[in-house]
């Protein structure tokens, strides 16, 4: 092969890599912009708790939208054009979210966000894994996870410009002007995320078609032209033969009902364990933790500044061991990576839910003083350090500085349950409310899935009822940074394990006929647990301490670790026909 020839082909396949890293850098950007804002949209946008976690769980929410058609539309349109869309819906998705007033507005910005995040999770690992040669599929699916995580660290980085702008203000004194900087502080944050959807739009318009794509919908002609911009005329020849094996075998099998069936083992087993690690991925609980990384070391002891440059600190870490991680995967493989990666994780959530325990066991409950404040249908509780004393004082509590710590409400109206975020007495506190409004569901449908066993209509007329008002002192700094770093070591290990291996595991084990599809169903359920885990994090956090979501996480990725240890095969260094014959039994 001339030399001409061989670096066209080189410079081809670092754009593909470069459009396709690009397209990880989005999904960053989706899942992390959120962390840097979330205290500045708190702090202004007059939201409960309940709302806040809606609004960060949006964005997994329209991820499983889009997630469970993006199958079947990158089967009918092509990957390209569905690379396309992603990044149209998420050019879109910015005006709407930075301009929004209200929570409509705000919310379906972040599902469109969402959406487009469901569409990139499932395309571009596709798209990646039927474009890239078998020796450099690990190293390639790697550039969409390490460009994901820096996504997240732009959005970090972001995030702590704006806290020192922050801090600027909240020294002069003037209580207005802070308010309004916040306010423009969340906006801002999601305006510069814009730039990388542009980017990735206009490079998915020069890549070509997946090949796989084009030969399973006849176009032979056109599949040999696009593998031959990616590979050497024998490497063409090759995987057009494999190709063409997979499709006369098909075609054979199609004949008889029984052989063809999708019960085959073939299909089932691969299936089923790119589910289940698709299920435990989430489960590890990384979106949370990345999603509400400034708010658990705030609540960790850390002050706002330190908090957001910890939170920095989180996502380079996260950043550099993807760069490990993609250089010992088509070197170790994902079944080494993955078993040492859970281990890891595993260790590390423990830890942490073990130090979040050991300051939470200090918490009192206030309730029975709080309900005495309750007049009408609602609440509105100015927290700062006088009304700390006034409820300390109440139980008779000397322990806990009433400068110093931080204060939740868990209440109810008839069958359903709300909680307030956590709002710290020092820096001159803030202000709890709580209205029926804000905690009924509007309507049976939205009642069905907040509590389907709830009376709405007895709900409608109940009295508030405060079930728990959880004051608790902030731990010190020390204590703030030790939970900072097992969160660091928490990532390390997800980072080279699970971060890596999960998109190549998702687009590997599914054999070619249900790999779209197959793909889009185990998203599915891997956002329906994203977003289920975000959208109930601070409600149980306020009613059961950071420790139980940690405890909780640490017990899934057990899960994660058997199922890495005992049924995962290795499939580095094979290509995509020959990982389906291994679940066939050849």
């Amino acid at each position: 092969m001339n030399a001409p020839a061989s670096q066209s082909i080189q410079r081809y396949n670092l754009f593909l890599l470069t459009v396709a890293g690009l397209g990880g850098l989005l999904y960053g950007v989706d899942v992390g912009i959120i962390g840097g804002a979330l205290p500045y949209l708190e702090a202004t946008s007059g939201l409960d708790a309940s709302q806040l976690s809606i609004i960060v769980a949006a964005v997994l929410l329209g991820s499983v939208f889009s997630t469970l058609f993006a199958g079947l539309i990158a089967d009918w349109i092509g990957r390209k054009p569905l690379m396309l869309l992603s990044g149209l819906t998420f050019i879109l998705s910015i005006p709407i979210i930075a301009l929004s007033h209200g929570y409509g507005p705000l919310f379906l910005g972040r599902l469109l966000q969402g959406m487009s995040g469901g569409f990139i999770g499932v395309v571009v690992p596709l798209y990646l894994a039927e474009c890239l040669d078998a020796k450099v599929r690990g190293k390639g699916t790697g550039v969409f996870q390490w460009l994901l995580t820096a996504g997240i660290a732009c959005a970090a980085l972001i995030g702590v410009y704006f806290s020192y702008r922050v801090a600027a203000v909240a020294a002069s004194g003037d209580a207005s002007a802070l308010y309004a900087f916040k306010d423009h502080a969340w906006r801002a944050i999601f305006w510069v995320s814009l730039p990388p959807g542009l980017l990735f739009t206009l490079g998915a318009f020069f890549v070509s078609e997946s090949p796989r794509w084009l030969y399973l919908r006849g176009k032979q002609e056109a599949a040999h032209t696009a593998l031959l911009r990616s590979r050497t005329p024998e490497q063409t020849d090759m995987e057009m033969a494999e190709m063409r094996n997979v499709a006369v075998a098909a075609t054979a099998s199609s004949t008889s009902a029984i052989k063809d069936s999708l019960l085959r083992r073939k299909y089932v087993v691969p299936f089923i364990l790119a589910c289940v690690i698709l299920f435990c991925n989430t489960a590890t609980g990384v979106n949370s933790v990345i999603g509400y990384n400034t708010n658990i070391l705030l609540q960790a002891g850390l002050s706002d500044v330190a908090a957001h440059w910890g939170y920095v600190l989180f996502t380079i870490i996260n950043f550099l061991m993807t760069i490990v991680g993609m250089t010992l995967v088509d070197k170790k493989g994902r079944k080494f990576l993955l078993t040492i990666g859970t281990s890891g994780v595993i260790v590390s959530m423990l830890f942490v839910g073990t130090l979040f325990r050991s300051t939470e066991k200090q918490a009192v409950d206030t309730s029975a003083a709080v309900q005495s404040m309750v007049t009408g249908d609602g609440l509105t509780l100015k927290y700062d350090p006088a009304t700390a004393s006034k409820l300390l004082a109440a139980i008779g509590n000397t322990a806990i500085d009433p400068n110093y710590n931080n204060f939740a409400v868990i209440y109810s109206y008839g069958d359903f349950t709300g909680a307030s975020s956590y709002v710290h007495s020092q820096d001159g506190g803030g202000t709890i409310t709580i209205t029926r409004d804000g905690a009924i569901p509007a309507n049976k449908v939205q009642a069905f899935f907040s509590n389907p066993f709830a009376n709405l209509d007895a709900a409608k007329t109940a009295p508030l009822h405060i079930q728990k008002a959880v004051l608790s002192p902030i731990p010190d700094k020390a204590h703030g940074w030790m939970v900072a770093i097992w969160l660091y070591i928490f990532m390390s290990f997800f980072a080279v394990g699970p971060g890596v291996c999960v998109w190549l595991a998702l687009s590997e084990l599914m054999p070619t006929r249900i790999r779209s599809n197959g793909m889009s169903i185990a998203l599915v359920i891997n956002q329906v647990v994203s977003t289920t885990l975000a959208g109930i994090f601070l409600p149980v956090v306020a009613k059961h301490g950071y420790s139980f979501m940690f405890f909780l996480f640490a017990g899934f990725t057990v899960i994660y670790f058997i199922t890495a240890v005992f049924f995962l095969p290795e499939t580095k260094g094979k290509t995509l026909e020959e990982i389906e014959k291994h679940f066939e039994g050849a």
